[in-house]
């Protein structure tokens, strides 16, 4: 008998392989770490690379006798690797059974060798895991097949992305703030448009908004150079891994001296940024003690935000760096938009001061570790009628002090995976169509109110409904009961309710016959 033809084999994705790589780890490494573990092997083969490429270059350039000059790579952002740091070092000792002792070796020696990796690189970490030597050796055949030098394809930001979001599922509800959707950070990128000046990211977690936001900077042929990054991180290992994540792609930043709590240890107190994106940990609870912070110089003007919930620390943490033409785009749960108590007086003086410039409402499933819909706040402390140069083009911003848009985006985005939504391209091209349409002068001809999407609200409005920005409140939603026609739905109704019948009863019908054949009717 012949055999039926094989089954195509399903192929497996870089980033699949990689996970279950690690996956066998189970037992001795938790889901949880997989990324430290993977993670940093990978920081370890791309640095590796990188090094190997550019010694090629030093060679054929000027020789073998400078193929040991740090500054020959440095100048380049090119880490030099002592012998003991090189991939082929360790591939060579894969199967040794002091293996992870070479791999903490090889990162304590990058780190020493390389002072913009201070505190970056994980410390004896291999060895005090005690993975298994043949398991360990299988995760780095995984990682050797990877070729580094796709830069087409972002390979790095890849796997990146999808430990973080692989990490943000296992790790379950109130792990996911840790990683915000690369559409939320585009959209806030697009929004508020980082090309010139300092970025700052409060609570910056693996650095994904510095990221998306160089790749904005550079998909617009603008200059990252011209981009300064501060951030700060609260976790220990994240703060490692933003670290990792940012030097891995060559992006210089300023994370303060260590991890820290941005509220009782602010690693940048007088900073002064240009643009902000943030996402803060949402309606984050007794953030700070009853007699703490009272008189901390980045309320003045309003009062102390409350113990209960941290949202409005966060917002006048964000008011407080802004430059006076300072912009912020962050995220935050619905909620704070109509608080009320003290949350209502800071939004009000917010409003009056004339920093609100827009709210936006997302769609719900944009997170993977939460369903709630979040809002979008835009903040400008430069509200006034201006013209200035944004990378290259003249832009004409006219006098918008006095109003607020409002935008809903419930209806928009694409489902994915089954359960989760994404901005798409081109919702995110409407949305900022639409927000910078109405900045600009002129904007009686490129912009409308439109029902169910958007509404530029005045003060006077604002102050009418009290204070509240809920865009629901603003925009106009239309009444869809009035256009039915009863008589044609009734009707349609009608016929589907009659099939649905006809089908029952035949049902019956069938069930009834089956039980008298077997000897046992059932009289109704």
């Amino acid at each position: 008998m012949a055999r039926g033809a094989a089954k195509p084999k399903k192929e497996v994705s870089m980033e699949e392989a990689l996970w279950k790589s690690a996956d066998k780890l189970r037992g001795s490494v938790e889901p949880a770490e997989y990324k430290h573990v993977v993670l940093s092997l990978f920081f370890l083969k791309f640095a590796s690379d990188k090094f190997e490429a550019q010694r090629k270059l030093i060679a054929e350039k000027y020789g073998e006798k400078f193929l040991d000059n740090v500054a020959f790579y440095t100048k380049d952002n090119v880490f030099f690797l002592p012998e003991i740091s090189r991939w082929s070092y360790i591939m060579e000792n894969a199967k040794q059974d002091d293996i992870a002792l070479k791999i903490d070796t090889a990162l304590y020696t990058i780190e020493k060798a390389n002072p913009s990796l201070k505190g970056a690189l994980p410390d004896n970490y291999y060895s005090r895991l005690h993975i298994d030597t043949a398991k360990l050796a299988s995760l780095l055949d995984e990682i050797d097949k990877i070729n580094t030098g796709d830069a087409e394809n972002d390979i790095i930001g890849r796997i990146y992305e999808y430990f973080l979001s692989k990490f943000a599922l296992a790790e379950g509800k109130g792990k996911g703030e840790f990683y915000t959707p690369k559409c939320i950070v585009n959209l806030i990128a697009e929004m508020i448009k980082p090309y010139d000046g300092i970025l700052y990211d409060p609570c910056c977690g693996s650095g994904g908004m510095f990221v998306q936001s160089m790749k904005f900077v550079e998909a617009h042929h603008g200059n990252k150079k011209k981009v300064s990054i501060y951030g700060q991180e609260y976790t220990n290992t994240t703060y490692k891994l933003c670290k990792m994540n940012l030097a891995i792609r060559g992006i210089s930043a300023n994370l303060g001296e260590m991890a820290a709590n941005t509220f009782t240890n602010d690693q940048h107190k007088d900073l002064k940024a240009d643009y902000i994106m943030a996402n803060p940990p949402f309606n984050q609870k007794e953030w700070r003690a009853a007699d703490e912070l009272v008189d901390d110089p980045r309320w003045d003007g309003y009062e102390v935000p409350p113990t209960s919930n941290a949202n409005y620390g966060w917002i006048l943490n964000i008011v407080s760096k802004l430059s006076q033409n300072g912009v912020a785009g962050f995220l935050l749960a619905n909620g704070a938009l109509s608080d009320d108590g003290t949350e209502l007086k800071i939004r009000r003086q917010l409003i009056e001061n004339n920093l609100v410039e827009a709210i936006i409402i997302l769609p719900r499933n944009l997170f993977y570790t939460t369903d709630i819909s979040v809002t979008l706040w835009i903040l400008n402390k430069n509200k006034k009628a201006r013209v200035v140069e944004e990378n290259g083009e003249v832009k004409r911003y006219r006098n918008r002090e006095r109003e607020i848009l409002f935008m809903d985006l419930r209806q928009m985005g694409s489902p994915y995976e089954k359960k989760y939504i994404e901005l798409t391209d081109e919702d995110r091209a409407k949305v900022t169509g639409v927000y910078h349409a109405w900045q600009q002068e002129d904007y009686e001809e490129t912009y409308q109110n439109v029902p169910e999407f958007c509404y530029s609200a005045s003060f006077e409005e604002v102050a009418e409904k009290g204070f509240s920005l809920v865009p629901s409140r603003y925009i106009e939603f239309v009444n869809r009961d009035e256009t039915i026609d009863f008589d044609t739905k009734m009707k349609t109704l009608q016929a589907e309710l009659k099939e649905l019948l006809v089908e029952e009863e035949k049902s019956k019908a069938d069930l009834l016959a089956v039980f008298k054949e077997l000897g046992y009717e059932i009289k109704l």
